[in-house]
């Protein structure tokens, strides 16, 4: 045994995961309880039955969207009802939907959710209302997202994602922001503050009112965060592709890791106060672009390449089996490198992970969670696909919106 699958080994011996998941009105659950240890969770069911949406639940538990970047207001549970001879939607939940967990890392227990709640905003001398995401840690009511990070880390692949390298870049870049927040827990806090002026700046622009009293501190807040956005990202590629080098997968793909964007770019040739003043600069020099609905450069147009090093060919171009191994790569390095640097290790969401792996790739990623030691919730239709995690697995099956344990078979 190497020192890497040592040092792995001493800390995953102290198990990480969620141990007891609670939803309340999310998605098809009125409410739903799992009970589950440090240990693979094989969910079976058919098609639709909800699944996912469990996957789903465990993703909101760390910073950020979830996995389906879905809008808060969608995730409430609806239910078919006859209204006029309809078959439509109609909404059950007055208030809104829950999620809490007890979640168990090398720090010990603790019982960690989130919740939509409604709020009111005044806007032009009127009240709007609106959803606000509010996060609790022990009953205590947290200052923002990034508190989840301290507790629970999340990665996950799902079917969408197989086509993550052949789509726009906003899905890559989201991906590798995820991977950062792992290792710098404010770096979820910067992506959304970026957004929120982006849109303020955007809306000023557009109602045409140029006024450099407003544009300007805008443009000089964008600049400062998108700069450190942008060296975070940068520090994470330098992270993995460093532990890639070193540390080599013996299944998977080796891969390298670029980042396509002007202000990372600079970075490499300019000191960051430098680059604020060049990102300011060309934020002026774009406001125009907005008003023709025309793209602007910076952190928010960021891509993230990915190379299959042996074959020295960008992802993009590789086979649908080949992107999905590619991924996996990327996904295990980011495991092992997390696990040594938070001291826990993250928990996988692999939805339908099966799908485009050949046998042996499927049984050499089902290996590699059991020699981990690590919390995988795992999705499927057909649990005989995961039969040779019966011995250290949990297999549970959903039907009629309940969930209920099985042997696997």
């Amino acid at each position: 045994m190497d020192n890497l699958a040592r040092n792995l080994q001493a800390i995953t011996s102290e198990k990480s995961g969620v141990t007891r998941l609670t939803l309340t009105d999310f998605r098809n659950y009125q409410f739903l309880r799992i009970e589950a240890p440090c240990a693979p969770i094989i969910i079976t069911g058919e098609n639709g039955s909800g699944k996912t949406n469990i996957l789903e639940a465990i993703s909101f538990l760390t910073p950020g969207r979830g996995l389906r970047s879905a809008r808060l207001a969608d995730i409430k549970r609806f239910t078919p009802a006859l209204v006029s001879d309809e078959y439509r939607p109609t909404e059950i939940s007055a208030y809104s939907w829950a999620i809490s967990a007890v979640v168990q890392n090398s720090d010990g227990e603790a019982e960690i959710g989130t919740a939509v709640e409604k709020s009111q905003r005044e806007d032009n001398d009127d009240f709007r209302s609106f959803d606000r995401r509010i996060v609790k840690i022990n009953g205590m009511k947290a200052s923002s997202q990034s508190e989840l990070g301290k507790y629970l880390s999340a990665i996950w692949l799902t079917p969408q994602m197989d086509r993550l390298f052949r789509g726009g870049s906003q899905p890559r870049r989201s991906f590798l922001d995820r991977l950062v927040y792992a290792f710098d827990l404010e770096h979820a806090k910067r992506t959304a503050t970026f957004e929120h002026l982006y849109k303020e700046w955007s809306q000023l622009l557009k109602s045409g009112r140029e006024d450099n009293n407003w544009l300007l501190p805008l443009e000089e807040n964008m600049a400062a965060v998108g700069v450190a956005i942008a060296a975070a990202r940068r520090e994470q590629i330098a992270r993995l592709n460093s532990f890639i080098e070193n540390e080599p997968d013996d299944v998977f793909p080796n891969v390298v890791l670029e980042l396509d964007g002007k202000i990372e770019q600079l970075l490499d040739k300019l000191p960051a106060v430098e680059v604020e003043d060049f990102y300011m600069q060309m934020l002026r020099k774009q406001r125009q672009n907005i008003l023709y609905n025309d793209s602007i450069d910076g952190v928010n147009r960021t891509d993230f390449k990915v190379y299959y090093k042996k074959k020295h060919m960008p992802a993009e171009l590789c086979s649908t089996g080949e992107q999905k191994s590619l991924l996996i790569s990327i996904i295990l390095a980011q495991s092992k490198c997390q696990t040594l640097h938070q001291g826990f290790a993250p928990v996988l969401l692999l939805d339908e992970v099966a799908a485009h792996l050949d046998d042996i790739k499927k049984e050499a990623l089902l290996q590699k969670i059991r020699d981990f030691g690590i919390q995988a919730w795992i999705t499927a239709t057909n649990p005989e696909l995961f039969s040779s995690l019966k011995n250290i697995g949990h297999f549970f099956e959903i039907r009629n919106n309940s969930v209920s344990e099985t042997s696997g078979r």
